[in-house]
């Protein structure tokens, strides 16, 4: 199966397809003062904007970073909510000639946003326009080829360029340098996603109880996406097998369903962690060895299951290969070994 298709079949998922992005513009904050969580974030970018709106002109540039599910998108949405204009949208893998993103900048009006999703992965021509059209509000459009070329210089409304990315170190420094303000996400604190979780449990027409959403919030990997992900499930066990509301035993009996346990790691998570302790000894184990003892591709392992245990520190990665932490044996429920790492059992090198 696909690395991306993976991804996305798995509940607690941080990516999300065209139909689930349909279901999160209901639930999606419009304003700064909606936005929950991003502290520092909030009140620079809100710094921005009213500046922007007291001097009568368009915003910088915005560069918005930070792994999936932490409301890049929902950002530039209220970017161009404050600031009283039409958003249009787009991503990198969309643009992938000059023509492409020169099609898109001579359709803009005086004041729109653009919102650039996947930045990074620009292609090269597109990203060269890019940094004039952001500088000097123009681009040079070529008509014809060979000797009998010409550039056509075509002038741009003031616009502000929103760009996410969830990969800010790929972004080159001439185009990083043109954003006139940089905003990092963090993930979210779970007392930040139970308010999340409670107000859209209300947009949701969702009675749910505050344990409940506590409940959820611990295991939602500290991502709005996958807590109201989350949230919908335990609206369809309650209105299947309860009474329609969000107690905290529906929250409970949903999850085991969807088998998401008090951490947030979902089977594959539980299987990378059951054999690394189980069958190499807590390693190190190499990652092809790895993938191939729970029936995964190595770049599944690496991408999809790794970062969240490694963050949450119960897979650390050394020279020889990966080694379960204590916490890891703890949370399987196993004896933690004596030693050093957890146990000498595996010593395969990275293949």
């Amino acid at each position: 199966m696909d690395d991306d298709l993976e991804d996305l079949a798995r509940v607690v998922s941080a990516e999300a397809d065209a139909i689930e992005r349909s279901s999160e513009a209901a639930l999606r904050p419009r304003n700064l003062d909606e936005f929950v969580g991003q502290r520092t974030v909030r009140e620079q970018l809100g710094l921005v904007l009213r500046a922007a709106i007291a001097r009568g002109g368009t915003s910088d540039h915005v560069l918005l970073s930070g792994p999936p599910g932490l409301g890049k998108t929902t950002l530039a949405l209220i970017i161009a909510q404050e600031m009283g204009s039409t958003l249009r949208v787009t991503s990198g893998p969309a643009i992938q000639h000059a023509g492409d993103l020169a099609a898109v900048l001579s359709s803009l009006d005086e004041g729109d946003v653009l919102f650039i999703d996947e930045i990074h992965r620009l292609a090269r021509p597109a990203e060269e326009m890019l940094y004039l059209a952001m500088e000097d509000f123009r681009v040079d459009v070529v008509v014809g080829k060979g000797p009998g070329a010409t550039s056509i210089p075509l002038t741009l409304p003031p616009f502000t360029a929103v760009g996410a990315t969830t990969r800010a170190g790929l972004l080159p420094a001439p185009l990083r340098d043109r954003f006139g303000f940089t905003g990092h996400l963090d993930f979210y604190e779970p007392d930040e996603l139970k308010a999340i979780l409670v107000r859209s449990a209300g947009m949701l027409d969702l009675s749910i109880s505050h344990d409940a959403a506590a409940e959820i919030a611990s295991r939602s990997r500290g991502t709005p996406r996958i807590a109201n992900r989350l949230l919908r499930r335990v609206r369809d066990w309650a209105q299947v097998h309860g009474d329609g509301r969000g107690t905290l035993d529906a929250a409970r009996a949903a999850l085991e369903v969807y088998e998401v346990d008090e951490m947030g790691l979902d089977r594959l998570d539980r299987a990378v962690l059951g054999a690394l302790c189980t069958r190499f000894g807590g390693g190190p184990v190499g990652l092809t060895t790895l993938a191939v003892a729970v029936g995964e591709e190595p770049e599944t392992v690496e991408t999809v299951a790794e970062p969240f245990l490694v963050r949450e520190g119960l897979m650390s990665r050394s020279p020889r290969g990966r080694v379960a932490t204590a916490l890891a044996w703890e949370h399987l429920g196993l004896p933690v070994p004596d030693g050093p790492a957890a146990g000498t059992g595996g010593s395969r090198l990275f293949e």
